[in-house]
C-alpha cells in the first residue's frame, strides 16, 4: 500500500506504555487495539521501522519491510493471551535437540563435540537440564526432569520473548540455543554459526550451494530479529 501518513512518533497511551502514531493516530493490531509496549526503545524502534518502511520504493510499503511490528504483533494478539501453547510448543524441540545429535564423521563430530559440548553443559548448569547425546539421527530420550526444567526456563520469559524464541527456535532447530540467545549466552551471529554448523563443514568440502546459502541467509535474519526484539524487550535480563 502507499504511504498515507507524514511522520511516524511515540506517544504514551492512557492506560500505559507507548504506541506507534501515524500523524498522531495510533497504530492497531488486526484485532482493533492499538500497538502497546511498555519499553520505550522497542516503541522508538517500532515507529523507526514505519517510517523506513514508508520511504521506500517511491511510499509503497509493504508487509515484509516490518519485521518487527509483525512480531510485537503476535506477541500482544496471539501469545499474550494465552502463553501456554507456544510454550508447549517451543519446549518440544528440547526433545530432539540439534546439539543432541551428532554426525557419523569423526572430524565432524569432533567440531561438534568441541563447539555444541559448552551449550550443553550450561544447560545443565544454568537451566538444570542435563540433555542426553547420542551418535546419528535415531531419537534418544531425554530425563523427564531436564524436559521439565526446559519447559519451566521457556515458560519463565516474557510474550515478547516468546515471540522472538518462535521464530529462533525453529530457525536454529535448537532450543538450547534459543535460550542462549534469549538469555545473553550467545549473540545472534554464534548462535546462527553452531546452528550451521554441519552445513558449513560439508561446504569445506563439496563448495557453496547457492539454494543453501540463501535459505541459511533467511534463517540468519531471523535469528538477528530475534535477538533484537529481546534486546528491546528485555534490556536489563
Amino acid at each position: 500500500m502507499k504511504r498515507f501518513w507524514t511522520s511516524a512518533t511515540v506517544g504514551p497511551l492512557p492506560e500505559g506504555g507507548y504506541t506507534v502514531l501515524l500523524d498522531g493516530r495510533p497504530v492497531r493490531l488486526p484485532g482493533g487495539a492499538p500497538i502497546r509496549v511498555a519499553q520505550r526503545p522497542l516503541a522508538d524502534a517500532l515507529a523507526a521501522e514505519w517510517d523506513a518502511a514508508g520511504n521506500r520504493q517511491g511510499g509503497e510499503m509493504r508487509p515484509e519491510a516490518l519485521p518487527l511490528t509483525r512480531l510485537v504483533g503476535t506477541a500482544l494478539e496471539r501469545i499474550a493471551p494465552d502463553p501456554a501453547p507456544t510454550v508447549a510448543a517451543l519446549a518440544k524441540y528440547a526433545e530432539t535437540d540439534l546439539l543432541c545429535y551428532r554426525a557419523d564423521d569423526r572430524r565432524l563430530a569432533e567440531r561438534q563435540a568441541t563447539e555444541w559440548q559448552p551449550l550443553l553443559d550450561w544447560a545443565a548448569l544454568h537451566l538444570d537440564a542435563p540433555l542426553r547425546v547420542t551418535c546419528g539421527v535415531m531419537p534418544v530420550a531425554q530425563d523427564p526432569s531436564a524436559l521439565t526444567a526446559l519447559h519451566g526456563a521457556v515458560a519463565a520469559r516474557t510474550p515478547l520473548a516468546l515471540a522472538a524464541l518462535g521464530i529462533a527456535v525453529p530457525a536454529l532447530g535448537s532450543l538450547v540455543l534459543g535460550l542462549a540467545l534469549a538469555l545473553r549466552r550467545l549473540d545472534a551471529a554464534e548462535a546462527f554459526r553452531l546452528a550451521t554448523l554441519d552445513e558449513t563443514f560439508q561446504e569445506s568440502f563439496w563448495g557453496v550451494d547457492a539454494e543453501a546459502a540463501a535459505r541459511r541467509e533467511r534463517i540468519a535474519a531471523d535469528v538477528v530479529l530475534a535477538r533484537r526484539l529481546i534486546d528491546l524487550a528485555e534490556p536489563d535480563a
